[in-house]
C-alpha cells in the first residue's frame, strides 16, 4: 500500500529513451515482478516491491479517476494506455507512457496485469498537466465518494468536445 510517510518532492528522475519499466501483478494489483529499471526508478529493493499493491508508486498528483478508467478498461480484458505521474520512495517523481494489459489464462481466467512503461514525450506531459491538474481539483471539490465520477465526467466531456476517444486523443499526444 501506499506509504503516507512519504512527501512528495519537486526532484524529477527523467527516464532515459531506452528505459522500459515493466512490472506484472496478480488479479488482485499486487506485484508478482519488476524489471531493474522499475526497481531503480522506484527507489524500492525487489523484496519490497513483491507483494505489494502496485498503487505503493502513485503519486498524488494523479487523478483518482484516471485509474478508474484503467482498471475499468483492463478489467474489461482491454488494454490501457496512460500517461504516468509515478513517486519513488525518497519522494521524487517519474513520469511515463504506460501501456497495461490483462494476462489472461488458458481458460479466459484473469490472471494479473502486464505493464510496460517508457519514457514519455514532453509535449504530451504539457498538455496533460492541466487536465490532471482539474481533474484533482474537481476530485477534491466533490470529496471521496464522487471523485472517480466527476473526475471522469470532466474528461469525458473534454474528449467530446475534441470530438474524439480515450486511446485516439492518448496515442496522438
Amino acid at each position: 500500500m501506499k506509504n503516507p510517510n512519504i512527501t512528495p518532492t519537486s526532484v524529477e528522475r527523467p527516464m532515459r529513451e531506452n528505459d522500459f519499466i515493466v512490472s506484472k501483478t496478480d488479479a488482485k494489483g499486487r506485484i508478482t515482478y519488476g524489471n531493474q529499471i522499475f526497481i531503480e526508478f522506484s527507489g524500492y529493493t525487489e523484496k519490497e516491491l513483491l507483494g505489494s499493491q502496485q498503487n505503493i508508486i502513485r503519486h498524488p498528483h494523479m487523478p483518482r479517476g484516471l485509474f478508474k478508467l484503467l482498471w475499468d478498461t483492463i478489467q474489461a480484458r482491454e488494454e490501457c494506455n496512460l500517461y504516468v505521474k509515478n513517486m519513488a520512495k525518497d519522494g521524487s517523481y517519474y513520469w511515463t507512457f504506460a501501456n497495461i494489459t490483462p494476462d489472461i489464462g488458458p481458460t479466459g481466467e484473469l490472471n494479473g496485469y502486464t505493464s510496460v512503461r517508457r519514457k514519455p514525450r514532453a509535449e504530451a506531459i504539457q498538455s496533460l498537466t492541466e487536465t490532471y491538474r482539474r481533474m484533482l481539483e474537481i476530485e477534491q471539490q466533490v470529496g471521496p465518494r464522487d471523485a472517480c465520477a466527476a473526475s471522469l465526467k470532466y474528461l469525458t466531456d473534454l474528449l467530446a468536445e475534441k470530438k474524439v476517444g480515450y486511446e485516439e486523443y492518448i496515442l496522438t499526444l
